[in-house]
């Protein structure tokens, strides 16, 4: 044993034990164990130390602790605290650990005592409770994880105890326990089994009147402490004493039948059945039903009740769910099921005092009134409840402080548990998601409402329904109502009155059911900026968003604290961790319709100036991520690098000294497609047709470098139909979309944006915006074989960004010039504009140009009969293009690699070349580059029939 925490918490080296003594060490330590023997994420572990307001050090300060507790284990090799692919794990076989070897001894004496082997438990226990030093983690457990363990440890101790005293008491060992029993009851004065056994050992022990004593003792301190008397159990073992029928054998005790210590007498009160009636309409849930059942059923710790908690949001049927579940394991829980609800979404939820009194006066037989202090009347529950099967269905639980009084104290008890929150906080919890039903599921639930044939008749109608009642069981039933009760109504007229958003939730209401009402609920319950963050988030759209616009939205750094609670209420989702570590929220369609029609509450200039900050922050990290990329023909001509970028806003997570990296901008580019898009809409939404199209035109170099082309037309469409767009902005926007028309092939249209673009640029006496849609002209011309014309409108353009000292631009024509003139046979002069182009782009460090220009020698250097060295060049610049994440660029370079590859005959991996290269263009929609790869590998293969796979 290496670990030790039922006590002060120590670890050895194997030489000698030595006190653990810095806090978040222990902390570290108290997740690894209390996750044992599974892998410990690392997250988990600085949510454990941390909570939820972790440094930006704590990853590295997590990895600082295991390599101390590696030291003071002597575990440098980490064997005993091993890396995992997820994690951290303490391996038992090299670290053990006595809260471990605790748990398994008492579960084996359980599994022992049952089966009948009393002298082999009690020695089980008895070596399970030699390892106990002291209240586990010196009596500070340190984190949420060591304090759950904390509960289920103390729990099962009760338990070994009181076990290894049955043992004892059924060996016959009567004398022996009767000072260790009475020294428990001192510790716990309210555990009646302890009290049961300390009368059935002093009696079988020859000291009647003694135990007679001790009874009056417990009737005096549970009437004057409780208000109550002894369980029916404990009086029946008295009444035994005074008649002197108890037997002096437990074996004797089973076989007259009479009452055993710990059993309720079989005359006991008719066992409580409380629960309701299942819903008649019920259907679907298969998953969750399974899942909750084996949470039940597969309960294995004796010393604390299964406790269940289905959450989710509001109107997704949880309640039903939960009943459906009481259902199917009712016939395990015989004495008895407890049915109550919480009322945690209503303005005045029930407190456990008055819960406790319900459950109390439903077991009945009181003599006197119930405890008035909330720990008494939870410890008289929890001694009526020992050792009877109970199940308790909690529904509508506000939080965990609202549902801890009410547990069972054993594993004999089970309590299924609704809430919106998912109640993290509530120790020893199985969790199951009620998400919405399936669409089959849904259309299922509408056709039991309002009949099959009705659904069958119109069943596109029906599916559009339950979609526009975001397959949610409540709004289903209110559809489903709606329509029972209007026979004469098709399914088309409620889907028409659905679809309209402004009046949907007021559709979605009849008689005593409300979807509004029960949405209310849960926004009563929010604090002043989590109401004002939920109203706000519904502005944004349907996708999922990375936390930090909550930030923007309330113009806060302290978003964190605002996410939790939402999503304690159930009216966010964190739906995923993106590839780049950050957290994705979301909110359900109904959802964000109420939140929407929330927000017109706080008024227009409030959602303005949110969606301002929002899309402002977007437009931001744009901005910097584009300065982290090669130099753009489409970078705005208002937003030169030279200008120094706007600072970072303090509710993003990045900063100066960590600012977003070019390395994670494609992983990040691609992440947030939709969320860039929809920012765009959103601005235009809210007439920011400015903060639009500035965000719009920097994305243009991003959309360029990932060939996300369809993003590029949407963005610059949608703000160019806006007909407050500034002029100069709708020249920029045509000409970026005369670009895409470029890629995409369609010539003409192109050539038709671009001479919009270079009238209004000459008509506001902006050179160089004229100059580069001339230059985006000229590409024009050179796709389609006008050389001349792209070679004369190159020389202009090329003439104003060398006037104006724009090097990345004068660059990229000058290479272009040298492409030209290789395809029109002057290699010498194109050789010339090319290392020119070549020397321009290494002075400013723009390696992607410089790879763009050794693309272009090494097509010069085949044309020049020297394809070795055409080889070497296209190889270098492929490599650089992949090295720079850019796919397009390496999938024209393979292309142009692939006649060089067939002059070598090389034709293998020409063919591979082509069949990379046309596989990149078809999937981005490359119709001119596709038809031109795969015209080259017809050639190669020597088929016009052959297609690359």
């Amino acid at each position: 044993m290496r670990v030790r925490v039922l006590g002060p918490v120590e670890v050895s080296d194997g030489k000698a034990w030595s006190p653990v003594a810095a806090a978040r060490c222990r902390a570290v330590l108290g997740a690894l164990v209390a996750h044992g023997p599974q892998s410990v994420p690392v997250e988990s572990i600085v949510q454990d130390v941390w909570g939820d307001a972790p440094p930006r050090s704590a990853v590295a300060q997590t990895y600082g602790y295991v390599h101390r507790l590696r030291q003071m284990l002597g575990d440098l090799d980490g064997t005993a605290l091993r890396r995992s692919d997820v994690g951290y794990l303490l391996v038992e076989q090299h670290a053990g650990v006595d809260a471990r070897r605790f748990e398994a001894a008492v579960t084996d004496g359980l599994r022992t005592f049952e089966d009948g082997g009393f002298e082999q438990s009690a020695e089980l226990f008895e070596r399970a409770l030699g390892w106990w030093r002291g209240d586990p983690f010196g009596g500070a457990p340190p984190g949420g994880s060591a304090v759950e363990l904390t509960h289920r440890l103390t729990s099962l101790r009760t338990t070994a105890v009181e076990h290894g005293f049955q043992a004892q008491i059924n060996l016959g060992r009567h004398r022996a326990v009767v000072e260790e029993i009475e020294a428990q009851i001192a510790e716990s004065p309210f555990r009646e089994p302890l009290w049961r056994q300390l009368l059935v050992a002093l009696y079988r022990s020859g000291r009647a009147a003694e135990a007679l004593q001790q009874y009056d003792r417990l009737r005096r301190t549970f009437t004057e402490e409780l208000g109550t008397d002894p369980s029916p159990a404990t009086r029946a073992i008295h009444q035994q004493i005074l008649d002197e029928t108890l037997p002096m054998t437990e074996a004797s005790s089973r076989a007259s039948a009479t009452v055993t210590v710990g059993a309720e007498p079989a005359e006991a009160a008719r066992p409580v059945r409380q629960l309701p009636p299942e819903v008649a309409d019920f259907c679907g849930r298969a998953g969750e039903t399974e899942a909750a059942v084996r949470a039940v059923t597969s309960h294995d710790r004796p010393g604390s009740p299964v406790v269940l908690v289905l959450h989710g949001a509001p109107g997704a049927g949880k309640s039903s769910l939960a009943l459906h579940v009481a259902r199917l394991v009712q016939a395990e829980y015989p004495d008895a099921q407890f049915h109550l609800g919480l009322a945690g979404t209503s303005s005045n939820p029930r407190g456990p005092d008055e819960l406790l009194a319900a459950m109390l006066r439903a077991l009945g037989g009181f003599g006197h009134p119930l405890p008035t202090a909330l720990d008494d009347c939870a410890a008289l529950l929890r001694s009526q409840l020992a050792e009877r099967r109970t199940l308790v269905v909690l529904d509508d639980a506000a939080s965990a402080e609202q549902v801890l009084p009410l547990l069972p104290p054993d594993g004999r008890s089970a309590v299924i548990v609704t809430s919106r929150g998912m109640l993290a906080d509530l120790p020893g919890a199985r969790h199951v998601h009620v998400d919405v039903l399936t669409v089959d599921d849904a259309e299922a639930l509408l056709a039991r409402i309002v009949g099959n044939d009705r659904v069958a008749r119109e069943p596109a109608e029906a599916q559009a329904i339950v979609q526009l009642c975001g397959l949610l069981p409540l709004p289903i039933r209110i559809a489903g109502a709606k329509l029972l009760s209007r026979p004469a109504w098709p399914l088309s007229r409620l889907r028409e009155r659905l679809e309209d958003e402004t009046r949907r939730l007021s559709e979605l209401s009849i008689g005593g059911l409300d979807l509004r009402a029960s949405l209310d609920l849960s926004l009563r319950s929010l604090s002043t900026d989590a109401a004002l963050a939920f109203a706000l988030f519904g502005l944004l759209g349907p996708g999922d968003l990375p936390g930090w616009v909550l930030g923007a939205l309330l113009d806060t750094d302290a978003w964190e604290p605002v996410a939790e609670e939402l999503l304690d209420a159930a009216l966010l989702q964190q739906v995923r961790l993106d590839d780049i570590g950050q957290p994705r929220y979301q909110m359900h369609d109904l959802l964000r319709v109420y939140a929407r029609q929330q927000a017109s509450d706080h008024g227009a200039g409030t959602c303005r100036q949110a969606v301002l900050r929002t899309v402002g922050s977007w437009t931001l990290l744009v901005d910097r991520l584009r300065r982290n990329r090669p130099h753009s023909l489409f970078d705005p001509v208002d937003a030169p690098r030279t200008v120094a970028p706007e600072a970072f806003p303090a509710w993003l997570p990045y900063d100066d000294e960590n600012p977003p990296s070019h390395a994670m901008g494609t992983a990040w580019t691609a992440i947030e497609r939709q969320s860039l898009l929809d920012a765009v809409r959103l601005a235009c939404a809210h007439d920011l047709t400015a903060e639009a199209g500035r965000l719009a035109l920097l994305l243009g170099p991003l959309y360029d470098q990932h060939a996300l082309y369809e993003d590029w037309r949407t963005s610059h469409q949608t703000v160019l139909d806006r007909p407050d767009v500034d002029d100069l902005a709708a020249a920029a926007l045509r000409r970026g979309l005369g670009q895409v028309n470029i890629y995409t092939g369609d010539f003409e249209t192109a050539a038709g944006f671009l001479r919009d673009a270079r009238r209004t640029y000459q008509g506001h006496g902006h050179d160089l915006g004229a100059a580069l849609a001339l230059a985006s002209l000229a590409s024009v011309h050179r796709c389609r074989g006008e050389h001349d014309a792209a070679e004369a409108a190159l020389r202009e353009s090329l003439d104003v960004v060398a006037a104006a000292g724009d090097a990345p631009k004068e660059a990229l024509f000058r290479g272009a010039l040298g492409r030209i003139l290789t395809t029109q046979g002057r290699l010498a002069e194109a050789r010339t504009w090319l290392a020119d182009a070549a020397a321009l782009a290494h002075g400013i460090g723009d390696t992607h140009r410089e790879a763009v220009v050794l693309r272009d020698l090494g097509t010069l250097e085949l044309a020049d009969g020297e394809p070795s060295v055409a080889l070497r060049t296209l190889e270098q610049a492929t490599q650089i293009f992949w090295d720079l994440s850019d796919e397009r660029c390496a999938a024209k370079t393979l292309l142009e690699t692939a006649p060089v590859l067939v002059a070598l005959s090389e034709r293998e991996r020409a063919l591979a070349s082509l069949a990379e290269a046309t596989a990149y263009f078809r999937r981005h929609g490359l119709h001119d580059d596709e038809a031109r790869s795969e015209k080259l590998l017809a050639e190669v293969a020597g088929t016009a029939a052959h297609r690359a796979p």
